[in-house]
């Protein structure tokens, strides 16, 4: 019978699988070609145990019912097979790995499912022409078998841009600056701040839309500043909340080091807390960027839409990318349905651009290029005054 033991000392574990020679010592991140092929042949025969249970012994169907068997018979057969042959700790240390592993793709799938829909339904539309171009002449809805002019996005990309870029003049330094008052600060009123922003992350976006129209919409005018000013409303918790966990996280000995030295709290805030958080803090920006951009909602009742681009940010109405996309979905011709994929499509590229700035903003890298930059302009400056000096 075939057994396995476990010979430790004080420097190496040992496995030995039978009379085998003993195997070498396993690294966590340690999965080498042999592993892949365990991992897909295990795979293939969860999938041929999920097949069996689906079509010969139950009357169960369905492609969802068949994954979720398929992947619960695959962790069961990969720790068995795991601990036969490299023991019980292995294989729970695979078995954890396997699960994060799958509960990625359950995330990816969806979102790789819609990038792929939104490319497919918008891109035969995306094209130079209507991205500077806007629905000015052109007629909504096209008869079948004639010939109408292709409408544009432009008016729409201009509102987006001028309605989230002042919404983010609006929201971003308020919820940085709540956010220290809240974990560096704080006093008598940071328990009542923190549940009303808690209490805000969960504000349904009608009702801010709703609110910026009584309180301005009735006295002035639908305009993309009242959208900017529902959009913000909607932006502040999130980047408060992210700022704040972001904050939470920065070492404590180097607050104690800055106050050693001399510096005043403002000091320390701005020279040592931000900059070691500045990561996080782009990172809550993107997300907070990212959940104001597509909504809809608020616009409803803030901005009313347009055909034509209206560069005034405070006066008349202007339009958006999500607001235009709902117009054209509710119109539900085959043009306009058309038009609203490849609006949708440009409000996601529009998103990805953002995240990757975000991302490259925030990278070590460019912060070292950044110091270097100015280090070697600092040393040609000090060079360039010695010689001043000696002449």
């Amino acid at each position: 019978m075939t057994t396995t033991s476990v010979n430790s000392t004080p420097g190496q574990h040992r496995f030995h699988l039978g009379q085998g020679p003993a195997h070498r010592r396993m690294r966590p991140r340690e999965f080498g070609p042999t592993d892949i092929v365990l991992a897909g042949l295990t795979l293939l025969a969860a999938i041929c145990t999920a097949w069996i249970v689906f079509d010969q012994l139950t009357l169960l169907s369905g492609m969802l019912g068949f994954v979720v068997v398929t992947a619960a018979v695959f962790l069961l057969y990969y720790y068995v097979l795991n601990r036969q042959l490299l023991g019980r700790r292995a294989a729970s240390d695979r078995l954890m790995g396997a699960v994060a592993t799958l509960a990625m793709a359950a995330i990816m799938t969806p979102l790789v499912l819609m990038v792929g829909f939104l490319f497919e339904r918008g891109a035969h539309l995306l094209s130079w022409h209507v991205l500077t171009t806007t629905q000015q002449g052109v007629p909504l809805v096209c008869v079948p078998h004639q010939h109408c002019a292709q409408a544009g996005v432009f008016h729409a990309i201009v509102g987006t841009a001028e309605q989230v870029g002042f919404a983010m003049l609006l929201g971003v330094p308020a919820g940085i600056l709540t956010a220290v008052y809240l974990n560096e600060v704080g006093g008598r009123l940071a328990h009542w701040v923190r549940v009303i922003v808690t209490a805000m992350s969960g504000l349904p976006a009608i009702v801010a839309g709703i609110f910026i129209y009584s309180i301005w919409v009735l006295k002035f005018h639908f305009s993309g500043f009242a959208g900017s000013l529902a959009l913000a409303i909607l932006l502040l918790p999130t980047v408060t909340r992210g700022t704040e966990e972001v904050l939470k996280i920065v070492p404590g000995d180097l607050r104690e080091a800055s106050a050693a030295l001399g510096a005043p709290q403002w000091r320390t805030v701005w020279s040592v807390v931000l900059p070691t958080a500045r990561s996080g803090i782009l990172t809550a920006v993107m997300l907070g960027i990212a959940v104001t951009i597509g909504e809809t909602a608020p616009l409803l009742f803030t901005v009313f839409g347009s055909t034509t681009t209206n560069w005034n940010l405070f006066g008349g109405p202007q339009a958006s990318l999500p607001f235009l996309i709902w117009e054209m979905v509710k119109l539900a011709s085959k043009s306009t349905i058309d038009l609203a994929y490849t609006a949708a499509l440009v409000l996601f590229l529009l998103v990805f651009v953002v995240f990757l700035s975000g991302r490259i903003l925030g990278s070590p890298w460019l912060g070292s290029a950044v110091r270097s930059l100015a280090n070697r302009r600092s040393a040609r400056r000090r060079v360039a005054l010695e010689e001043v000096a000696d002449r």
